[in-house]
């Protein structure tokens, strides 16, 4: 199952660039571009709920092998409307949307999965290895998508996407069948309204949705790469992606060197300190992007970018290590018949928070400036996990052992 997330990371990166590269093509509008990401988005959140009930009331392998199919055909759909040359926009974004959907469905059901075949010690330790594969693929797939769109065009990009999906479509076959257990719930709005309650009612779980839409919501500072690389940083387009890279950068190694996570009791804690690292280090990186806007020789500020690069890529690990730690809290504090739900609550969380993120730290950057925009943000989220600590002290106790909800 590892090895198909690993190449369906890759190949789903491979798509969404060159989507929007295609878009563009046809258009020549970034706005239409950022339409992809707002069309992806409504069938996620809508699917990202009702599919966890879904992975609750059926056989978890069935729903996991039905939905990557259902990847893999949208995957085809992209190829063949290349190569017949169709130039549709509608179709872009209908294909967008439909895999969107498949996609809502297929994530829950992946982690849902992990407590059936791994023991509770082994979770943050697969955690920690489903987030190196995504942050490879998040890393690879962008990098092999440019090249690729200009060697074999659209077609060619996208029916690489549907050879990785089809080999990652073969390793699940292997999985056990996983039936539901417990009282069954039939899929549905009940099925979600309940799942919804039961997160109202359990503290730590709720918390570890909470301080990732603080952390997400004021510090993500991707809304700002290009604006520092066209007129702060400089260099343009290129700074733009080294700083997007550096975010994954840190993620890669926490992922490689995510051995000792395994050891860690108070995981609950062990959230806190990594989201305040995350603030942190994003609070440092708006000192340092600010430090541009001094009396500095030509080309002075091109100096401050891998100062940025190694505090995102600070950040980046301390969000991998939160990451790990909430879907390890997650998985082994709520009984299985609710895991689907919960995971399908996680994916539109994961997804939401960094779009809403986008906004505020954008309309911060429009009013104080980016550097200011970031100290803030990350100030702010500091304070706020801090006082979400001391408010909720059982999260803080939390302990792997005795995993409570």
């Amino acid at each position: 199952m590892w090895s198909g997330t690993f190449l369906s990371s890759i190949g789903s990166q491979l798509t969404n660039v060159a989507v929007g590269l295609q878009v563009y093509d046809l258009t020549g509008s970034t706005f239409k571009v950022g339409l992809v990401g707002l069309v992806a988005l409504v069938p996620l959140i809508v699917f990202g709920l009702y599919g966890g009930s879904i992975v609750d009331a059926f056989d978890r392998r069935r729903v996991i092998i039905t939905s990557s199919t259902g990847l893999f055909t949208m995957a085809l759909c992209f190829a063949l409307q290349a190569w017949a040359g169709l130039e549709q926009l509608w179709l872009l974004y209908l294909l967008v949307a439909v895999q969107s959907g498949f996609w809502a469905v297929n994530s829950p059901a992946r982690m849902a999965i992990l407590p059936r075949l791994l023991p509770a010690p082994m979770l943050p330790a697969a955690n920690a290895l489903s987030g190196l594969a995504n942050s490879v693929g998040m890393t690879l797939g962008p990098l092999l998508a440019g090249f690729w769109v200009s060697w074999f065009g659209f077609g060619g990009t996208y029916f690489s996407e549907v050879v990785l999906l089809g080999v990652a479509l073969t390793t699940l076959v292997a999985l056990p069948p996983m039936p539901p257990v417990g009282e069954v719930r039939r899929s549905g709005l009940g099925s979600v309204l309940e799942g919804l309650n039961y997160l109202r009612t359990r503290p730590n779980v709720r918390m570890t949705f909470v301080v990732d839409l603080i952390a997400m919501i004021f510090a993500m500072p991707r809304v700002l790469f290009p604006a520092l690389g066209a007129a702060v940083i400089g260099g343009g387009a290129e700074t733009a992606g080294i700083l997007a890279a550096g975010i994954a950068t840190g993620a890669v190694l926490a992922g490689v060197f995510s051995g000792p996570l395994g050891r860690v009791r108070r995981q609950g804690l062990a959230v806190l300190v990594a989201i305040v690292a995350w603030g942190s280090s994003i609070t440092l990186f708006g000192l340092v992007v600010g430090l541009s806007s001094g009396p500095l020789p030509d080309g002075g500020a091109r100096w401050l970018l891998w100062p940025a690069f190694a505090l995102l890529a600070v950040s980046g690990m301390a969000d991998s290590i939160s990451g790990v730690f909430r879907s390890t809290i997650l998985q082994a504090a709520t009984p299985d018949q609710m895991r689907g739900r919960l995971q399908g609550v996680f994916v539109v969380v994961v997804a939401g928070g960094p779009r809403l993120g986008d906004l505020v730290v954008g309309s911060a950057a429009d009013l104080t400036g980016e550097g200011v925009a970031a100290v803030a943000g990350g100030l702010t989220c500091i304070a706020l996990v801090v006082l979400m600590g001391l408010l909720q002290p059982r999260f803080a106790r939390y302990d792997a052992r005795d995993p409570q909800p």
